[in-house]
Order: C-alpha cells, then sequence, then structure tokens
C-alpha cells in the first residue's frame, strides 16, 4: 500500500517518497507564547501528532521539529499590558503550552528550538540573503525583496502583482515595494533586542522557522506542517526567503490543516465564543477531544460544540465499555457451549475488515474520520456478538473477543486516543457465597458461580417485575462492595473501588 499525502505545493495528493529511506524529516510551526493556547491552536497540533504517530506506526524513524516563537509582537504587546518583561511572558506561556500538550496526550517533539536561542543563525541567513541580492536595510531594518525572487506565490497559488500586504506586513514608505516583509527590526523602546550588523534590534516573524528547519533538518526536508492560515504570507515567506538563501528547494511536501469553528461560527473574541484548550481539558478528558477532533479529516473544517463534546464522550464510553466486558469474559471461566460458529466467523471477519480499513484510510492522507468508521462498525459488531452468546462463550469465542480487543486498543492507540488501562479484576468476597445461598439457593463454594447464581436470581425477579426482591439482591451486593453493571453484554458483577 502506498502512502499519499496531498500537497499544497502541488495542489494534488502524491505518493510519499522521504529524502531518507525509512526515515522522515517534519517541521511545524509552533506557538507564539503570548496567552494559553485556544482550541483552534490545540486542533493543528493534535493533526500533526497524528500524522506523526501514524508515521511511526508505519515504521518510519520520525525527526519531528517545532518551534516556539518567544519573542514577537503580540508576545511585547502582553508584556506591556501586564507591566512585566517580554520574558516572563514567554517563559510563563512556554511552561503553560508544553503542559497543555502534555495533557492532550501530544507527544514531545525530537527538537524544541526557540527564537530567542537562535538569533546568531537568524543574522547569518539574513547576511547571506542580502549577499545575493534578495535583501536590502534601511535604517537599521532589513527587508526581504519579494519581487526579487521569481518563485514567489508558488506555495498560495497567487499573484504576485495581484497582492496586498499581507498579514503581520506593515505599510513602511521605505520598502523598495509594499510586499516586502520584514527580516530584521530594529530595535524600539522597551522592546527586547540583540546586537547585529544593522544595529539592535530582533528577527521578523517569518524568519525564524526557515533557520531552525535548516538547522534541525537541512533541507530540502520531508514535510512542513501548519494551520491553513498560515499558507500565506507566513509559509510563502518562509519558502521565499529559504529557497533564494541556499538555492535549494525548502520542503517536500507542505502539509496544512484544517480551521476550527465554534457552533458554526469563526472563533473571535468579539463573537464571545474564544475557547481554552486548559478550559476544555478541564471538563472533558483528553481522549474525548482527540475522539472529537479525529472525526473530522484534518484537512477540513472542524465544527466544535458541547454537543459534539458530548457525543465524542459517548463514543469513547462506548469503546472503553467494550474493552472492559472483554476483559470481563475473559477473566472468567469459558464453560460455554459456545458461540454459533457463524456468528463467530462474521466477528473475524469484522475485526480483519477494520483493519483493512484502519491502514487503507490513513493511507489516503492520514483519513482518521474514516479509520475510526472502521473501528465503530467493529464495536457494534462486538457488541451484538457478547449480547447475543454472554452465557455461551468458549474458549474459541474468548480467542475471537481478546483479537478485537487489540485490535481496538492497538488502533486506537495510534490515533493517540487511550483506552483505560487492562487492571486485574479484582476477587470477589467471601460474602458473596453467603448471599448466594440466602437469595438463590447455592450450595456450591465458588464465587463467581455464586455470583452468576445472584444475578440469575436477580432477572427472574425483575422478569416477574418484584422489584422489592430485585433491589434486596442489589442491597446485599452493595453491602459487600460490589456492583451490579448492566452492559450490552448483559449483567456482570464487579468489585467496587474504594
Amino acid at each position: 500500500m502506498t502512502l499519499r499525502l496531498y500537497n499544497t505545493l502541488a495542489r494534488s495528493k502524491q505518493d510519499f517518497s522521504p529524502r531518507d529511506e525509512g526515515k522522515v524529516s517534519m517541521y511545524v510551526c509552533g506557538p507564539t507564547v503570548y496567552n494559553h493556547i485556544h482550541i483552534g491552536n490545540a486542533r493543528t497540533f493534535l493533526s500533526f501528532d497524528l500524522i506523526r504517530r501514524y508515521l511511526e506506526h508505519r515504521g518510519y524513524d520520525v525527526r519531528f521539529v517545532q518551534n516556539i516563537t518567544d519573542v514577537d509582537d503580540k508576545i511585547i504587546r502582553a508584556a506591556n499590558d501586564a507591566g512585566v518583561p517580554a520574558a516572563e511572558i514567554a517563559a510563563t506561556y512556554s511552561a503553560a503550552f508544553l503542559k497543555a500538550m502534555s495533557d492532550l496526550g501530544v507527544e514531545p517533539p525530537s527538537a524544541q528550538p526557540r527564537a530567542t536561542e537562535t538569533i546568531p543563525e537568524m543574522i547569518g541567513m539574513v547576511e547571506t540573503l542580502i549577499e545575493r541580492g534578495f535583501a536590502y536595510a534601511v535604517d537599521g531594518d532589513v527587508y526581504f525583496s519579494v519581487r526579487s525572487f521569481p518563485g514567489y506565490g508558488k506555495l498560495s497559488g497567487r499573484d504576485i502583482d495581484d497582492l496586498e500586504s499581507g498579514a503581520r506586513v506593515e505599510v513602511d514608505e521605505r520598502k523598495h515595494d509594499p510586499l516586502d516583509f520584514a527580516l530584521w527590526k530594529s530595535a524600539k523602546p522597551g522592546e527586547p533586542h540583540w546586537p547585529s550588523p544593522w544595529g539592535e534590534g530582533r528577527p521578523g516573524w517569518h524568519l525564524e522557522c526557515s533557520v531552525m528547519s535548516e538547522m534541525e533538518l537541512g533541507v530540502p526536508f520531508d514535510i512542513h506542517g501548519g494551520g491553513s492560515d498560515l499558507v500565506f504570507p507566513h509559509h510563502e515567506n518562509e519558502l521565499a526567503q529559504s529557497e533564494a538563501a541556499t538555492g535549494r528547494p525548502f520542503a517536500s511536501y507542505w502539509l496544512h490543516g484544517g480551521m476550527l469553528n465554534i457552533n458554526a461560527e469563526k472563533m473571535s473574541k468579539s463573537l464571545g465564543n474564544f475557547t481554552l484548550l486548559k478550559d476544555v481539558l478541564e471538563a472533558y478528558p483528553a481522549p474525548v477531544l482527540r475522539l472529537l477532533m479525529l472525526q473530522t479529516h484534518y484537512r477540513s473544517p472542524l465544527d466544535f460544540s458541547t454537543e459534539r463534546l458530548e457525543e465524542a464522550s459517548t463514543a469513547y464510553e462506548r469503546f472503553a465499555n467494550l474493552v472492559r466486558t472483554i476483559r470481563w469474559h475473559r477473566a472468567r471461566p469459558a464453560a460455554g457451549a459456545g458461540a454459533p460458529e457463524g456468528e463467530r466467523a462474521a466477528l473475524e471477519l469484522a475485526v480483519t475488515d477494520a483493519r483493512t480499513r484502519f491502514e487503507a484510510d490513513m493511507e489516503d492522507d492520514f483519513n482518521s474520520a474514516g479509520a475510526l468508521g472502521g473501528l465503530f462498525e467493529l464495536a457494534r459488531s462486538a457488541n451484538g456478538f457478547l449480547s447475543a452468546n454472554d452465557a455461551a462463550l468458549a474458549p474459541d469465542d474468548l480467542a475471537i473477543i481478546a483479537d478485537v480487543e487489540t485490535t481496538v486498543v492497538d488502533l486506537l492507540g495510534v490515533l493517540g486516543v487511550t483506552l483505560p488501562a487492562d487492571e486485574s479484576v479484582p476477587e470477589l468476597p467471601e460474602g458473596v457465597v453467603s448471599l448466594s445461598r440466602d437469595v438463590a439457593g447455592y450450595e456450591g463454594t465458588d464465587r463467581d458461580e455464586a455470583a452468576d447464581a445472584i444475578l440469575a436470581a436477580r432477572a427472574t425477579a425483575r422478569a416477574e417485575k418484584d422489584w422489592a426482591r430485585a433491589d434486596a439482591i442489589r442491597d446485599g451486593l452493595t453491602a459487600l462492595g460490589v456492583r451490579i453493571e448492566d452492559t450490552a453484554a448483559g449483567a456482570r458483577v464487579t468489585v467496587s473501588e474504594s
């Protein structure tokens, strides 16, 4: 099977062929640390965590680099508003970002350089661009000459003659062209600054990613990623300055994630729907949030809402309960006559289909939505099988449901969705035997058999609408520290957590 991914530069899906056999070099634009990250930022970082995880699942050795922008206009404004140094704002929200990524289950990068740690290298690239005729200095500022680079616009597909100054490009009469963007900014009072050949100043925003990616990965590296809002001007400017400085292609595949809306509206502070990741994670566990996001293809717009979070929570519990039920059955003797051969064969086929579909969908530009669809279908099949054959399971049946468990846990794990750990099942207390003797006439000494007899007695009481007796049985178990769980595969008893 050939991995295909959508390359923004080519505007089409292409077969993936890495620079070095068995290895993948990957750079993803990181955060500007002036505040806690919002849920839209999280969607981008989760999308590329998915891509990285699948590449590793596929057997690639992935070197994943992500920067942290710790000097920027937004950081300086936040610092001025708070009356503290810019470095303090950057340190505070860098730590908050790292914690948020850990809480979300995002794997840490192989390298995470920071803008303030690579100033000499950025100055070096600016010097190279001036020497090669692609940049010019004016009164301590340095600008990239957009029209000097013939390929400008090839990533975003924009015609340079139709372009106007884009986001973050300040209009400056000293520029040769309004489209030219800052590589180096001269120092202003109260701003962080560093010495350079053009005087004290700081780097422009676009410069750091070009420098860091080349430092860590070399060029051309395999994959450059980020949100679709970065295609222009940030990634367009990165590509131009990098290829102008090196004379070589910059990145082979450009991948961009779709935007996130809140209740079908663009997220913004003015609309009052600006949602921080940390606030969502206080209300919902990370696997639920990941499951919500992964049910939409990473390049497609994602509509985020409380209703969808609740749906994802239900879906997650469906997977978790299935796995718990399977583990409960596997911990007990398989003394039944066995499920019908046709039903067992159908479940075996469902496992195979889920694995095949997972790989096929993920090979098609990391289509996690399709891959999850196959796992949802497997869960439905497995729950149906267990419900129909709850009391009849034999060793062959346990083998196939164990395969279901492995498939669900492993493939969700590839997506970064973790299910509850496989914990040993606590032994039922001795009092279960006495209770079973009292309520069900059980005469043996086996605790599991006694519990089955109790559940059978409760089922009879409920069928006869003898609610008082059914409640008395439940209360007797509760007094022993045992609870009844009614699942799709039937009732079972488990020891309550202390």
